[in-house]
């Protein structure tokens, strides 16, 4: 009974850590693993190992892609084969998910049962239920160089913004809690789409591509910032 209680909650972990990938890498059903040919994820979707979070360097962890569920995972998260019935039943290089919802065969994990933390929050599953996500680049002091990444505000967590480095990454790098702060437009002369959050002396100053995606992220920074979590919160406040 517990072989099967655990090949059944394999299956929904599966089934979840599927869901919601971009729209141009469609995901398995979880009958379909094994039995048809995965799209693989793009390696420059992604920085860190799908698996275990593990970020990846040129040197020391290499990317690998699981042949079953087409993740982008590292050789210690992909150092199991499982039969695939699309490929002649062969076996190929899949990953630990994959090999356990495939094989049946229980693997001794460190991680299982750890707490998952604030920041361990799939990108791509935390876009899909968004209200608002999209590229832009968060300036340093000088407001010259940067970090450019993914960023998030979840429909879930709607006053804090989620920072990923890539848009398919499962771990966010960091976050910035919305309420309190102020959201400024940055006039330039330059063509360069500028705003800034700003409280108590702490400012962030971003760079969107587009004015118009400028005046998204200003207008949905400023709604979590007065703690507005749902629009007709904010249609509400309008009216009175």
């Amino acid at each position: 009974q517990d072989a099967i209680d655990r090949k059944e909650k394999r299956s929904e972990t599966f089934k979840t850590a599927v869901h919601g990938l971009e729209s141009d890498t469609p995901a398995l059903r979880a009958e379909e693993l094994g039995r048809r040919a995965p799209q693989w994820v793009r390696d420059k979707l992604v920085t860190m190992c799908m698996r275990c979070r593990e970020p990846f360097t040129a040197i020391t962890r290499r990317r690998h892609h699981c042949r079953a569920c087409g993740f982008v995972v590292c050789a210690r998260c992909s150092d199991y084969k499982a039969e695939l019935q699309y490929d002649g039943s062969r076996l190929n290089r899949v990953c630990q998910e994959c090999y356990i919802f495939l094989t049946g065969h229980t693997v001794l994990e460190d991680q299982e049962g750890r707490h998952k933390g604030i920041l361990e929050k799939g990108a791509a599953e935390v876009s899909s239920r968004s209200l608002l996500c999209s590229s832009l680049q968060l300036l340093d002091k000088n407001g010259k160089g940067g970090t450019r990444g993914w960023f998030v505000i979840p429909q879930d967590d709607p006053l804090v913004l989620y920072i990923y480095a890539a848009p398919q990454d499962v771990r966010a790098h960091t976050s910035i809690p919305l309420l309190g702060f102020q959201v400024r437009d940055v006039p330039q002369s330059e063509p360069r789409h500028l705003f800034q959050l700003a409280q108590s002396g702490q400012v962030f100053t971003f760079l969107a591509d587009t004015e118009e995606l400028k005046r998204r992220w200003m207008r949905a920074m400023a709604r979590s910032a007065a703690g507005i979590t749902h629009p007709e919160e904010e249609e509400e406040e309008e009216e009175g």
